[in-house]
């Protein structure tokens, strides 16, 4: 899948496209209006992550230009603009969904992938679960359960395990789970992620002999059915 990225805030711009690569995705970056119009109008994107505050062209112009021209490509604002208005005006503008700033990755990556399906299925809507072993991630309900015990997470503790259980058996350093769980410019502890796993064993593991946390001395965490 390709993506168009079109975001002047330096900071922003490279962690996006650092866990959008790190997914798969081929990305190309624009930093002001008019390259990014320019781009999505002669480049074959699935998808525009489109800022709204831009040099030349902003965001609502762009989404505006692109959908008068007859494109279909869906397009995913990126804005700290957060009044009823200010989405309104991004939706009535073209835009297929609205991301606040500041926003955590894997909440971002969770879009993307919603507005990837939308597109492939001609707007059709699906309910994707994922499941490890007899653990079970229903991502549209936003809850967990394991064999018939209904686990309550909270947002960090969900981005955290639907990270994890979307990389079986792999094993993901604290950077990675840092950069996919936690907001881009947050500030936070070194073991942040320590803890949070914790609260996660306690959840998903504790009562039951198989343990699915696994920690990977020296580099990480995994997610394991084995």
């Amino acid at each position: 899948m390709k993506i168009l990225l079109v975001e002047d805030e330096a900071r922003l711009a490279t962690a996006v496209r650092r866990v959008l690569d790190e997914e798969g995705y081929a990305i190309d970056w624009a930093a002001d209006g008019a390259d990014g119009l320019a781009r999505a109008e002669a480049g074959e994107y699935d998808i525009i992550l489109l800022d709204v505050m831009l040099p030349s062209y902003d965001g609502y112009e762009i989404a505006r230009r692109l959908r008068s021209d007859g494109s279909t490509v869906p397009i995913l604002m990126l804005t700290a603009r957060d009044g009823i208005q200010d989405r309104v005006r991004g939706l009535d503008s073209g835009a297929d969904d609205y991301l606040v700033k500041p926003f955590a990755l894997a909440e971002l990556l969770a879009r993307v992938r919603a507005l990837g399906r939308r597109a492939k299925m001609g707007g059709a809507t699906e309910s994707p679960t994922l499941a490890v072993a007899d653990l079970e991630l229903d991502l549209r309900s936003r809850e967990a359960r394991r064999g018939t015990r209904r686990i309550e997470l909270t947002a960090r503790e969900f981005g955290l395990l639907e990270t994890l259980m979307r990389h079986p058996n792999q094993v993901m350093t604290r950077s990675q789970l840092l950069d996919s769980v936690w907001s881009y410019d947050s500030i936070t502890e070194s073991n942040v992620v320590d803890i949070y796993i914790h609260y996660l064993r306690n959840k998903i593991d504790k009562g039951f002999d198989k343990k699915l946390i696994r920690t990977v001395r020296g580099m990480g965490y995994a997610i394991r059915a084995d």
